[in-house]
């Protein structure tokens, strides 16, 4: 037989295991959208590099992409019956999210293109970070080290900043998130 104080640690050793599992299981979707992104990125700015009189369609495109990827993901995650509802949620908050983003960037900052090239990004990278307040460090250090190396760009890349983003901002996501599937 047990007593009160074994049955409160077994079930606090319990507790433990089961948030440990949680936090695995948010890293490893995270990780896939995190990686699908860096792709996703990296692409768009060595397209945008290429073909610099399209780039909002280059955007637009790999927006929409990045969107249906990440709520597919989250989806089709396995994680249980409350997935098709965390899709949902995820959804709206892309669309506050770039509503938002619109608002700040078009309409109060009217950014011409180098800062708007560097806003998204590091706009970006603050949920990010606040996403690692709830779900884990690991977000907490992909945003900030990203950001780190988006403004350094800024300052110093000059007229290869579409390529310094390339590398950058696509490789420290999927850096990121290999990180993230392994912790």
């Amino acid at each position: 037989m047990i007593d009160s104080q074994q049955a409160s640690a077994a079930l606090n050793d319990i507790n433990d295991v089961v948030q440990r599992v949680r936090q695995s299981q948010i890293y490893q979707i995270a990780s896939l959208i995190v990686i699908m992104w860096g792709v996703l990125v990296s692409v768009g700015y060595f397209a945008n590099y290429t073909w610099p009189p399209q780039g909002y369609a280059i955007w637009l495109v790999i927006d929409l992409v990045g969107i249906a990827g990440s709520i597919a993901i989250a989806a089709f995650s396995g994680v249980g019956p409350g997935a098709g509802a965390f899709a949902i949620r995820l959804l709206m908050a892309f669309l506050l999210f770039i509503v938002f983003g619109i608002f700040c960037s078009v309409v109060l900052g009217h950014f011409g293109p180098r800062q708007m090239l560097v806003f998204w990004p590091v706009f970006a990278m603050l949920f990010y970070a606040l996403a690692g307040l709830w779900f884990g460090y690991a977000f907490i250090v992909i945003a900030l080290g990203t950001s780190a190396l988006i403004v350094i760009g800024y300052f110093y890349a000059g007229p290869a900043l579409l390529l310094w983003m390339a590398a950058v901002h696509g490789g420290a996501l999927v850096l990121g998130g290999l990180w993230m599937r392994r912790i």
